[in-house]
């Protein structure tokens, strides 16, 4: 009976998103989306978030200082940078590589190293998160991505890159929205709005059990928890958050 109540409420909700999808039946859709729709729905949404969940990580971010190398600098690399949500929560002197997927972001990007102008940063690299060939192994101290792991196009592989990059002894910090309890009302829905909220934002997955690809990864230690974040009227609500060392 469940299952037949989510095939019927997704026919109802694509119905709903009808112009959408005959937009990307038509190859018109994605390059909207990437170019227009993603980023300016991103800095609407991330306000949003970035209030709620700032304290959480203020929270995860207090440590990062103890992953410095060996010479006292902090190297990190962010995964996802998108608009440098953020940048407010590295330590003054970090040297930071920004990369994205999507190179639209980058107006909303410079705005915000303008506004911080603590760190140094390094350079901007357009690449995915299964791919970041142009970032030597062992050569960063920290890897940082938050609200990323759900749309890429596969977590055990980004995962692997996050190891390659790191240096033994550096930290990959993570915040990720994920599926939520089976037994749920929260996870009906998201099963109800999984096709087309994947279709209207750039493939952002909402069912991915991450924790668990973060447990099978080859991390030495995983510090990692389940939180909630109050985003009312949204499927993503269940969140974990933590960092795992090389």
């Amino acid at each position: 009976m469940a299952e037949l109540s989510v095939l019927l409420l997704r026919a109802c909700l694509a119905l709903l998103a009808m112009p959408i999808y005959l937009l990307s039946f038509l190859g018109i859709w994605k390059p909207f989306c990437e170019k227009i729709f993603f980023p300016y729905f991103l800095g609407k949404i991330c306000g949003v978030h970035e209030r709620r969940s700032k304290p959480h990580k203020q929270d995860l971010f207090r440590n990062l200082p103890n992953f410095a190398g060996p010479s006292g600098e902090l190297k990190l690399l962010e995964i996802g940078t998108g608009l440098g949500a953020n940048f407010q929560f590295y330590p003054p002197g970090c040297k930071v590589t920004c990369t994205d997927v999507n190179p639209n972001f980058q107006q909303g990007l410079l705005a915000n190293m303008a506004k911080h102008q603590h760190l140094h940063y390094e350079r901007f690299l357009l690449a995915t998160g299964e791919d970041l060939h142009q970032v030597p192994s062992s050569s960063v101290d920290a890897v940082v991505g938050t609200l990323v792991l759900c749309s890429v196009g596969s977590v055990d592989q980004t995962l692997r890159e996050v190891l390659r990059v790191l240096r033994p002894g550096g930290a990959f910090y993570f915040l990720e929205h994920v599926a939520a309890d089976p037994s749920s009302w929260k996870s009906f829905w998201q099963q109800v709005c999984f096709p087309t909220w994947k279709l209207i934002f750039c493939g952002c997955c909402l069912t991915r059990e991450l924790w668990k690809n973060l447990e099978q990864a080859k991390f030495s230690e995983l510090k990692l928890k389940h939180i909630s974040i109050a985003l009312p009227w949204t499927p993503i609500q269940p969140h974990i958050i933590g960092y795992a060392v090389k």
